[in-house]
């Protein structure tokens, strides 16, 4: 039973996910955490993690975690294939509907449309990940995790470095703060 689920779930959220991986990951979230209860917010955010992480495509990285975790390689395997199906069948149609009409301005401002649209199904998404991540145990704010990670974001922004420096500076810094802790 939990491997329908799993493809299905992920069946649903591949034939949504307009805009790629990270354009999928408030409905991946809606579907683990809120309506099947799978995984629970701080785990979502473990998830995209080590979705992020692994080479790949963070949609598939994180069908794959899901589906591992719940019910193994069968899981894993049931899930990715749930979310690549429908952009398959998708993009199958819609080229041949793009070769027809491409010129015309009806297909020019739906895909107008649909870029903002992206643009706010990722940022919902990075709220409610930097949401999880600032928020501590207790409840309430973690500022040292805060903190890194805005001067992380400014680095990034302003400095250009590698993001995995920044990635491995940023997390020595919280070990070492860690350890000063005592957590």
């Amino acid at each position: 039973m939990i491997l329908w689920e799993l493809f299905l779930s992920f069946f649903q959220i591949g034939l949504l996910s307009l805009g790629g991986g990270y354009a999928a990951m408030p409905l991946i979230q809606e579907q683990v955490t809120r309506t099947h209860l799978w995984l629970t917010a701080a785990e979502f955010s473990d998830l995209v993690t080590i979705a992020e992480m692994t080479p790949g495509p963070i949609g598939i990285n994180a069908a794959s975690f899901v589906g591992v975790r719940l019910a193994g390689v069968p899981g894993s395997v049931l899930a990715s294939l749930g979310f690549i199906l429908p952009g398959c069948l998708v993009v199958s149609v819609l080229a041949g509907v793009y070769r027809r009409w491409k010129d015309g301005p009806l297909l020019k401002s739906t895909l107008g449309i649909l870029r903002h649209t992206v643009v706010a199904l990722i940022a919902a998404a990075g709220l409610s990940l930097l949401q999880v991540a600032a928020t501590a145990a207790g409840g309430g704010i973690d500022w040292p995790r805060l903190g890194l990670a805005a001067a992380a974001f400014a680095l990034l922004r302003i400095r250009k470095p590698s993001p995995i420096l920044v990635m491995a500076g940023c997390g020595a810094v919280y070990l070492v703060y860690g350890l000063a802790a005592g957590l």
